[in-house]
């Protein structure tokens, strides 16, 4: 396996605020890479750095040898961004909007059009002809799916992907992603649904208060925190052993 998505040295500052603190790790060509932790712990800030939206105090990024920040639109042509929360264009209807995204790609539009009706039918999407501004957060969730797979990009950032989804559509989501591992492509995915980290990840990096605390696979993890589950290791390594006290206190 390759090393396709390279970060070095990762620091972000918010004023006084050390959001990122010197982070460094990998992701290799045909596994899914996920990075947990708390909230406010740093995981969405990095994977903004990561995708070239924020530049980091210090450090860099690397995607196939590429600066992220030096090479942003060569970067940007082989990568495809899921984020938590998809930013749409209220006035467009789901149909306009793809079209956009596949002209700003310079998608055939045969191919286009093939891709967008397999990705529809999988995942139950019939309101393609409907303003995204009528759109419940599972449907923009879908198209945004929809709009980054049928680029096929080499490269997937995923922030908590599977929010919104329903349980159908989110299993047919974790088929494609290890499908697309299994030809080569490489994933980085956040999430705080531990379940779906430890059936999916092939490796796993856990970051709290902006410093990437541990890192391996599962069974990596398991042997230096003496934890059989993901979510013990989890809570261990970030201060939630307590949580049964806190229960039994209330």
């Amino acid at each position: 396996m390759s090393k396709i998505v390279v970060a070095e040295r990762l620091r972000k500052n918010f004023g006084n605020v050390e959001a990122v603190k010197s982070v460094s790790f990998h992701v290799n060509s045909g596994e899914i890479y996920g990075f947990l932790g708390p909230n406010g712990a740093g995981k969405t800030t990095t994977l903004r750095i990561l995708t070239g939206v924020l530049k980091p105090t210090d450090g860099k990024v690397e995607v196939y040898g590429m600066d992220v920040f030096k090479n942003p639109i060569d970067v940007k042509s082989i990568i495809g961004v899921v984020p938590d929360e998809p930013k749409l264009y209220e006035n467009l209807t789901g149909r306009e909007f793809l079209e956009f995204v596949g002209s700003v790609f310079s998608m055939k539009r045969v191919e286009m059009n093939q891709r967008v009706l397999e990705l529809s039918e999988a995942f139950g999407v019939n309101f393609l002809s409907k303003f995204i501004g009528d759109y419940s957060h599972g449907m923009r969730q879908k198209l945004m799916l929809i709009s980054v797979l049928m680029r096929r990009p080499k490269v997937l950032f995923l922030d908590e992907p599977t929010v919104g989804l329903d349980a159908k559509s989110a299993k047919i989501l974790k088929l494609l992603l290890r499908k697309y591992v299994d030809e080569g492509v490489a994933v980085f995915m956040t999430t705080h649904v531990l379940e779906i980290a430890e059936k999916m990840c092939d490796r796993i990096g856990i970051i709290n208060e902006g410093e990437l605390i541990a890192e391996g696979t599962l069974e990596e993890l398991r042997s230096y925190s003496g934890r059989e589950s993901l979510e013990d290791i989890f809570l261990k390594l970030t201060g939630g052993d307590e949580i049964k006290e806190i229960v039994d206190s209330l």
